[in-house]
């Protein structure tokens, strides 16, 4: 196990992200249809926060709806925004942050993912799956 890795080497570059304009139907159509659990939220460049698949499961019935229907009830959506419900205090990683340091963070914290963030521009994201599978890719 290499003990100075950065989380570059592990993180997903080409990274989903919402603009902070649009709907929790489409954050739900995306996170079903891309088989994710976590999407940042942007406003241009800029990241201002996190939503879960989670942060939408607290506020609706999404998870009773069959992974392959494309229809939603948008009832509890039009209810809400991305920013109302979006995770918006978020720790950030740079992609030179070690995979180990990364890691520490997930472990103490009560999130699954990490953004990557280099000069202020949203460059990848790390999640707790990620480490996962960079541990089994140790042995």
């Amino acid at each position: 196990m290499k003990r100075r890795a950065p989380i570059s080497d592990i993180m997903t570059k080409n990274v989903i992200t919402l603009n902070n304009k649009d709907d929790l139907e489409t954050a739900e159509r995306i996170f079903k249809k891309k088989k994710i659990r976590h999407i940042p939220v942007v406003s241009g460049d800029k990241i201002i926060g996190m939503l879960s698949y989670t942060d939408l499961l607290r506020i609706s019935f999404a998870d009773a709806i069959d992974e392959d229907e494309d229809t939603v009830d948008t009832v509890v959506y039009n209810m809400f925004t991305i920013e109302q419900v979006m995770a918006k205090n978020l720790t950030t990683v740079t992609s030179t942050t070690t995979i180990k340091e990364a890691a520490e963070i997930l472990a103490k914290k009560e999130f699954h993912a990490l953004p990557v963030v280099d000069d202020n521009k949203l460059v990848g994201i790390v999640t707790t799956t990620d480490l996962i599978n960079y541990l089994i890719e140790q042995f």
